[in-house]
């Protein structure tokens, strides 16, 4: 049985260097884990991808034969994933790993708000997925920014329609802000109390109202935390995947 994992997140939320750390974690285990780098324009990576979209998708050769700066290129080689589904499915077939890690673009609305990430995502052949939602550490560290990510973390559940498993990533970096940011997590409560610290009346009760509505739909984020640099929270992280793919037994 093969699980996929889609690793996502706002450009620099550490979605890359988490896509390493937990392919290690499964080898170390004894599990088949391999990574397939989704990211077309990404120049260099931290891991030595099994599946490269970039072998089959070259955005040099898309500027130069269409004319086309970085960006329009980009959003080009990003539409053209799903035109080469059938490619990318034959290489995850033929390594037939235990979980193939997908390490998606560094820009997320150009994986999630296209049509070409959810196509593929909802067209990927494995027998279980899962999503990982890299919430920024220095980021989410204010309240508002809290409910902002938290609003997009739920516009990507929503538009890739997969379990979804939020991760707090850089925990080492926000370790003085850690038990309340996973407070704001776990009680709605707590967070309506910091939001009531912000300056900024007007956005204060706008959130407020963004994160009651995501409660009540059933979004409230829930945080797993962890760090890619020391570890920490990896096997938490990995349970949470375990009891989503497959129903708790790791391996």
């Amino acid at each position: 049985m093969t699980g996929a994992i889609f690793v996502a997140g706002t450009a620099g939320s550490g979605k890359s260097l988490l896509t390493s750390r937990l392919v290690q974690w499964y080898r170390d285990r004894g599990a088949f884990a391999a990574t397939l780098n989704l990211d077309p324009g990404v120049a260099s990576l931290p891991y030595e991808p099994d599946i490269d979209v970039r072998d089959i998708i070259d955005i040099r050769t898309l500027m130069e034969n269409f004319g086309l700066g970085p960006n329009g290129a980009l959003v080009m080689a990003s539409d053209m994933i799903a035109t080469k589904m059938d490619e990318l499915q034959s290489q995850v077939d033929e390594l037939n790993p235990d979980y193939v890690i997908v390490d998606t673009p560094g820009q997320i609305e150009l994986f999630a708000f296209r049509a070409s990430g959810p196509y593929f995502v909802s067209n990927l052949q494995v027998d279980n997925k899962a999503t990982i939602f890299a919430f920024d550490g220095t980021l989410v560290s204010s309240p508002i920014n809290f409910v902002s990510i938290s609003l997009l973390a739920s516009s990507v559940k929503l538009r890739l329609k997969t379990a979804q498993i939020n991760a707090l990533t850089k925990r080492d970096l926000v370790a003085d802000r850690l038990k309340e940011i996973l407070e704001w997590a776990g009680s709605s409560h707590a967070l309506e109390i910091a939001l009531n610290g912000e300056k900024e009346t007007e956005y204060s009760l706008l959130s407020k109202d963004l994160s009651r509505s995501m409660a009540k739909a059933g979004f409230a984020p829930g945080l797993v935390a962890v760090s890619s640099t020391t570890m920490n929270g990896i096997l938490n992280l990995s349970a949470a995947l375990a009891r989503t793919l497959n129903q708790g037994e790791d391996g």
